[in-house]
Formats: C-alpha cells, structure tokens, sequence
C-alpha cells in the first residue's frame, strides 16, 4: 500500500470515527427538540420516534403561562450582561497591568491571584452566604452580579498571556510620546487583543447564562429567579405529571441564546484559546 493510499485509509478512519463521536454529542439535543414537538404518548412509545407524525407546537405557547419564564429570562439577561460587560473590563484593565506595567510585588500578586482558582467553592460558599446575608442581599440578584463586577481570573490569565506576545517597544513609545496610562490601555492595548477579548466575554457570558448553583442558594422568590431556575422548577413540577415536552420546550427556549452566539462566534473562541495558550 502506498503512502497516499495509507493517508486516504487514516483520514477515512478519523472522519468516520470523528462523525460519530459527533453523532452521540448531538443525539440529546436532537432528540430534545424531537420530544418538545411530541404528544405526551409518543415521547415513551417503543420503538423510540424521532419524528412526529404531527408537530404539535402548543407547548411553546403554553410554558408562558406555566411559569415565570419571562421574569426568568429577564433576570438571566440582567444578570449575565451586566456581569460579562463590566466584568470583562475589569478584567482587561487588570490583565494589562499585569503583562505591562512594572509595580511591587507584581508577580507574586499574579501568583496569588492564580492560586485563588485553586480553592473549591464549596469552601467559600458558607462563609459569602453569610456576609451576603449580612448585607441583606438574599433573594436578590446583587450577589451573582457584584463579585463579577471585578473580573474573572481565569480572563485574566487568558488575557495576560495574550498580551505578552505584543512588544513592549510599542507600550515605551507610547510613553514617550506622553500617553497616559489608560490611554495606553484604551488607545493601543485594547484594540490589541479584541479578538481575545471577544472570545472570553462569549465564554464567561455561556457559563454565568448556565449557572445553577449560585442562583439556587441566593434566590428564593419566583420574580427572583433566573432561568434555570425557573427551567428546574417546570422539571420538578411537570415531570410528575409526565409532560416532557413542556419541560423540553422550556430547555429549547432557555438554550437558544447560548447556541447562537456559540454558532457565530466558535470561530473567536477557538482561536482565542489556542492563540492565549500558547503565547507567552
């Protein structure tokens, strides 16, 4: 066998093996959506049906009225914008500082700051309940907001090993020429890393979207909830009374926004996780 023939063989294998890996990955999202659109008789029926004989779409229209899913997408949304924006320029700022500036202690602070991601949040978890609880901010959304406020570590590194790849010939001469020190950031450094900065806003934005944790501890009232909040409540409730596609119609609704902004932007992010791990 020749070279080329044994090279058509490997990437036969991959791909087949690729195409099915893909296969299972997508098979609970497809049969999601399947279920959404079934009569509640047909999502047990045996052999399985994927495909509906009728497409009943009534219970994108009923979950409404089955739960707070509006106020809940509304929380969500207040939530994960208000975070993942100011957050990541908190983030950015301080990723700056760190890959440019010179201060005391600057690598030890890194150090510290990495070594943070290192603790489990269980560990912490009952002592910020309780300082939150001080502050009377239980049953509000200021707890998932405020600590994002001031960044996100992991940014942070992703963003500072970024940034050590641009020279810091262009930072002196920045100087130089009399630019402050935000307009070292705003001016040249920003501009710099958008497409990384772009890549982990989506990524930060997926994951405060998705969170159920910390929603679950601090928000008690149902004008309170986020989505998935609201999402785990139609499960607990309907799945007694066996209506799947009600609570899969739900899922439906609460993934969209994640799976179109990673549809248009998986490009940003995985280019941005290879080019932040490997530079530096």
């Amino acid at each position: 066998m020749s070279h080329s023939q044994k090279t058509k063989v490997t990437n036969t294998i991959i791909f087949i093996v690729l195409a099915i890996g893909a296969i299972v990955m997508i098979a609970p999202l497809l049969w999601m959506l399947s279920t959404s659109v079934k009569e509640k008789q047909d999502v047990f029926a045996l052999p399985p049906v994927w495909i509906p004989e009728v497409f009943n779409f009534s219970k994108y229209k009923e979950i409404w009225e089955a739960g707070p899913l509006l106020s809940g997408i509304k929380n969500s949304v207040i939530v994960a914008v208000s975070v993942t924006v100011v957050g990541t320029f908190t983030s950015s700022v301080a990723a700056f500082a760190f890959a440019k500036l010179r201060f005391p202690h600057k690598n030890k602070l890194f150090l510290a700051l990495i070594a943070s991601m290192m603790i489990p949040y269980p560990t912490v978890m009952i002592p910020q309940f309780m300082m939150f609880s001080k502050l009377g901010w239980v049953d509000t959304l200021l707890p998932l907001i405020v600590p994002g406020l001031f960044g996100n570590v992991v940014m942070i590194f992703f963003l500072r090993q970024y940034l050590l790849s641009v020279p810091d010939a262009i930072i002196e001469a920045a100087k130089i020429d009399g630019s402050s020190y935000f307009r070292l950031y705003s001016s040249i450094t920003f501009p710099l890393i958008k497409p990384a900065v772009a890549a982990q806003l989506i990524l930060w934005f997926m994951g405060i979207w998705n969170d159920y944790l910390a929603p679950i501890i601090y928000l008690n009232s149902p004008e309170q909830q986020t989505l998935q909040l609201v999402i785990a409540n139609f499960n607990a409730t309907y799945a007694i009374q066996t209506d799947y596609p009600l609570i899969m119609a739900a899922s439906i609704i609460a993934l969209l926004p994640v799976l179109i902004i990673f549809l248009i932007f998986q490009k940003q992010i995985i280019e941005s996780v290879a080019i932040s791990g490997v530079k530096g």
